[in-house]
């Protein structure tokens, strides 16, 4: 289970460089690239809130869960 950020989809879709986006949301570059790359731990729905609004779209849009996948054994 995990959840996967797609914000590099987003600003490739938004056509928007990291660091326009940084300067755009007054996030560091370097902790925006955490984000993107999906290493950070937690966000605050304040920052998400804020690059929903400067994206134009959804927290889904930037969020995604992945599920486990089941296993089936069959006898």
């Amino acid at each position: 289970m995990s959840i996967i950020v797609n914000l590099d989809v987003m600003m490739a879709r938004r056509k928007i460089s990291l660091n326009e986006l940084s300067e755009k949301v007054e996030i560091t570059p370097a902790n925006l690239s955490i984000l993107k790359t999906g290493k950070a731990k937690a966000i605050r729905f304040s920052t998400l809130e804020t690059l929903c609004k400067e994206l134009n779209c959804q927290p889904g849009d930037i969020l995604e869960y992945e599920g486990q996948k089941e296993l089936r054994i069959e006898n």
